[in-house]
């Protein structure tokens, strides 16, 4: 039977009523369970904290909710399916099949979106969705959420705005576990490499037309690419000069002009591993401006040396203004490379698993999850 959870006070008892105690038919629109709540159940959540009442009205127009029991399936590798979900309670496991059996990516908790990846990128699954315990979803009808961005550009920023978050949380989250993926598949111990002068190249300067080019190229709006071509800062690295290291605070996020750009991590015990290499038009530093975290990798020209356009905290966050229309198409942009980077990150981590004849059992989960809002 499908069940609503009624919880009005965070740390208040749980009541679980059948559907049609509350007066409303299964599978009727959740719009009708909303009206009978003294709160907008979303509104508990971080990740939709920046949504008008407005807005979190017409997102509850494309939910569904679903009561699963533990080990259910809810999404399988290679699916060309694109909806999002988000755990209300209990849990949900990604697994990706492997020579040696299945491996853990992840383990998400209340709080957490989870398909937005493909959402995004509109590209298949890249593992398996099971429960790990009795759970509640919120599913996210992709074409009606498709049709809703459509009709309306501020509607869509909000959303980009949570999947962004939602992507580079979990990238960071990546990044910091490795530290524990290699300690536990045995790599051999190695020094961390000194750190490389910065900005050691002295003055430099491009020329306005080959940094609009560059935006042109991603095809962003005009008033995103004005303002980007004026308010960024090129910077030129030498072959393998750092850029910034895992652990500084982040105060500016970057494009790649020309050459390439490695996005690397130190790994006690098991040495640098490099995580990314970026080119032209990609963008990297921009988690720790959306967080307020230390950088969790380090990033540093290539042995061909790089140019890059610095974009510092300020700027990012006028051209990002969730109230304005016109950032969207950069929004779009920063969401396909971040949903790419954490799909390549997956695929390494797997390939590392295999590699070492399959001696980590799985992904570590952290113990902090999200929270709803008091």
């Amino acid at each position: 039977m499908l069940r609503v959870g009624l919880r009005r006070y965070i740390g208040a008892p749980k009541i679980s009523l059948p559907v049609s105690f509350l007066g409303v038919a299964p599978g009727a629109p959740w719009t009708r369970i909303l009206a009978l709540s003294a709160e907008h159940p979303l509104r508990r959540w971080d990740i939709f904290s920046h949504f008008s009442e407005e807005q979190l009205s017409q997102l509850g127009d494309c939910v569904e909710r679903r009561c699963l029991e533990p080990n259910e399936i809810i999404l399988r590798e290679g699916e060309p399916t694109t909806g999002t979900y988000l755990i209300e309670s209990g849990g949900v496991r990604i697994m990706r099949k492997t020579p040696y059996g299945m491996f853990a990516l992840a383990t998400l908790r209340p709080g957490h979106l989870f398909g937005e990846t493909s959402f995004v990128d509109g590209n298949a699954r890249s593992g398996d969705a099971l429960t790990v315990a009795e759970t509640e979803l919120l599913a996210f009808n992709p074409e009606a959420l498709a049709g809703l961005m459509e009709r309306d550009q501020r509607f869509s920023v909000a959303l980009y705005w949570s999947f962004w978050k939602s992507l580079s949380g979990k990238l960071r989250q990546t990044n910091e576990e490795l530290t524990k993926f290699f300690s536990e598949t045995g790599k051999p111990a190695s020094s961390r490499p000194p750190p490389a002068a910065k900005d050691a190249s002295g003055e430099f300067h491009i020329d306005l037309a080959s940094k609009r080019k560059l935006f042109q190229e991603q095809r962003l709006s005009n008033l995103e690419i004005n303002f980007l071509t004026s308010l960024s800062r090129e910077r030129k690295f030498a072959p393998l000069q750092q850029i910034f290291r895992e652990g500084e605070p982040g105060e500016e996020m970057y494009v790649v002009l020309e050459g390439r750009v490695m996005i690397s991590k130190y790994i006690p015990g098991a040495g640098e591993e490099a995580l990314a290499f970026l080119e032209r038009g990609d963008y990297f530093g921009e988690m720790a401006l959306i967080d307020n975290v230390q950088r969790s990798a380090d990033a540093k020209a290539s042995d061909s040396g790089a140019v890059v356009l610095a974009i510092s905290r300020d700027v990012l966050a006028g051209i990002l203004d969730i109230h304005r229309v016109s950032s969207l198409l950069l929004l779009k942009l920063l969401c396909t490379l971040v949903a790419g980077r954490l799909r390549e990150l997956d695929d390494k981590i797997v390939g590392w698993f295999i590699l070492a004849g399959g001696s980590a059992t799985g992904w570590p989960v952290p113990d902090s999850a999200p929270r709803p809002q008091p």
